[in-house]
């Protein structure tokens, strides 16, 4: 049991290098690094400029950031209606297990059943047990039968033309 009380805010510009860390520790951890183009400027555009596409929700014990949810509104045609897409949850390893992932997963949740939200999705790297173990604990269905699919680079430049 979570000994520390976590708050679940969302994120504000002044939390842009805070969320930008976040990106980078998660990439390392992930280790994706290589991949992590994200730049201060573009969580700007993106999560506060005029006509915001991507959310984030900043987990704190005591006033300090300790994690993220950064998400964005989907769409599923079957059920005719809006979800969460959770594209990334994050919590510094020396944090995890104070409740910080587990409130922002319940702030989302609270988000979908308030907005008459048909569900919340995510995806977790196979290799991630930690994650996979705390997801099942949570009763999260696993989508086997639905692989993942991506166009970037030359290949999207390709199509795009």
């Amino acid at each position: 049991m979570p000994s520390e009380a976590v708050r679940v805010r969302a994120a504000g510009p002044a939390d842009l290098t805070t969320i930008h860390g976040f990106i980078l520790d998660l990439a390392a951890y992930e280790r994706l690094s290589h991949e992590a183009e994200a730049t201060l400027a573009d969580l700007e555009r993106d999560l506060f400029g005029p006509a915001p596409r991507v959310f984030c929700d900043i987990a704190e014990i005591d006033g300090a950031p300790v994690g993220f949810a950064l998400w964005f509104y989907s769409y599923s045609t079957f059920r005719g209606r809006h979800g969460i897409w959770l594209e990334d949850l994050f919590v510094r390893p020396e944090r995890r297990g104070a409740g910080a992932g587990l409130a922002l997963l319940k702030a989302l949740a609270r988000r979908c059943a308030d907005q008459d939200l048909a569900r919340l999705e995510w995806s977790v790297l196979d290799w991630n047990a930690p994650a996979i173990g705390f997801y099942d604990s949570l009763g999260a269905l696993t989508m086997d039968e639905w692989t993942t699919r991506r166009l970037t680079g030359a290949a999207l430049e390709a199509l795009a033309r």
